[in-house]
């Protein structure tokens, strides 16, 4: 175990909760989301101890951020293509069918160090780390931090919903031109923008539609959902599609394509972008050809 972080707490502080105390007081966890994620990995500890959300701080309490994790995982090699690098940061073009990360040994997170360079940093991270999830089913644009400095402003980025996404996607049905979408996702509040790039008639659902969504809030699987709750599910979507719009060995047609942010440590804009994967092009032909040819 490693301590990056110590405070201990002043005199005058009484009757606050540690998850909210917490909030503000490191510079190596700064979002309320990150401090609550950290108490229940046991990373952050008073006196030495592990404690839970709802622990009273006083005064002269000595509270640590650890680091728990003191060897680099072993290396799942896999290729990833390295979409942009510099000595801060990276953003790697996910495929699809592989978690980001967690318990598993087959993951972004463990295959990262065999495709992106150490950094040379002082505060460089001992191995780099994403920043942000992807769906397990869903490819595209990752961030990934290389040092604890960008790490921290990436988060905040994410805590402000200043980062923008944008993503391609094969729907089911002919779609409208333009629109948002505001249904509660996961019990919270969520909004995502879509815009039809074309449409085409199709056997499988009379027709498909190619189209560009903005998620501007993060909830889980909210884009796969709000396009269902048009009655547009996703091309491949096996939770929330209807019958017949799997595509055997196809996957979901889901790709995150554009990233805008600015970077963490030289303050500057950066977009990055992607053509969404082949199979995108092939299906949409494919069906056209169908539709000609028995109609």
């Amino acid at each position: 175990m490693i301590i990056k972080e110590t405070h201990i707490v002043p005199e005058g502080v009484n009757g606050i909760r540690i998850k909210d105390y917490a909030h503000g007081i490191f510079t190596i966890i700064q979002s309320g989301k990150g401090i609550t994620k950290a108490i229940k990995r046991g990373e952050l500890r008073i006196d030495g101890n592990t404690v839970e959300t709802g622990r009273i701080v006083c005064p002269g309490q000595l509270i640590d951020i650890v680091d728990l994790q003191l060897n680099t995982p072993k290396e799942y090699r896999l290729d990833l293509p390295v979409i942009f690098e510099d000595e801060f940061m990276a953003i790697i073009n996910k495929p699809a069918g592989i978690e980001v990360n967690g318990n598993k040994f087959k993951t972004i997170e463990n295959a990262l160090a065999g495709n992106i360079s150490p950094s040379k940093q002082p505060d460089a991270l001992k191995w780099p780390r994403p920043v942000h999830r992807i769906d397990y089913p869903t490819s595209g644009l990752l961030i990934i931090a290389k040092t604890h400095q960008a790490q921290i402003e990436l988060g905040k980025q994410f805590e402000a919903r200043t980062i923008k996404k944008r993503y391609r996607a094969i729907v089911m049905g002919k779609s409208p031109a333009a629109g948002e979408i505001k249904t509660i996702v996961d019990n919270r509040q969520a909004l995502s923008k879509f815009k039809t790039i074309s449409s085409l008639q199709s056997l499988r659902s009379e027709h498909l539609s190619l189209v560009d969504l903005y998620p501007h809030t993060g909830r889980k699987h909210q884009l796969r959902v709000h396009m269902a709750s048009l009655g547009h599910p996703l091309l491949g979507d096996k939770l929330y599609g209807v019958e017949g719009n799997i595509l055997s060995g196809k996957g979901l047609f889901l790709c995150a394509v554009e990233l805008s942010l600015v970077h963490p440590i030289h303050h500057t804009e950066l977009t990055v972008s992607i053509d969404e994967p082949e199979k995108f092009k092939t299906t949409m032909e494919r069906e056209q050809k169908r539709w000609d040819k028995f109609l």
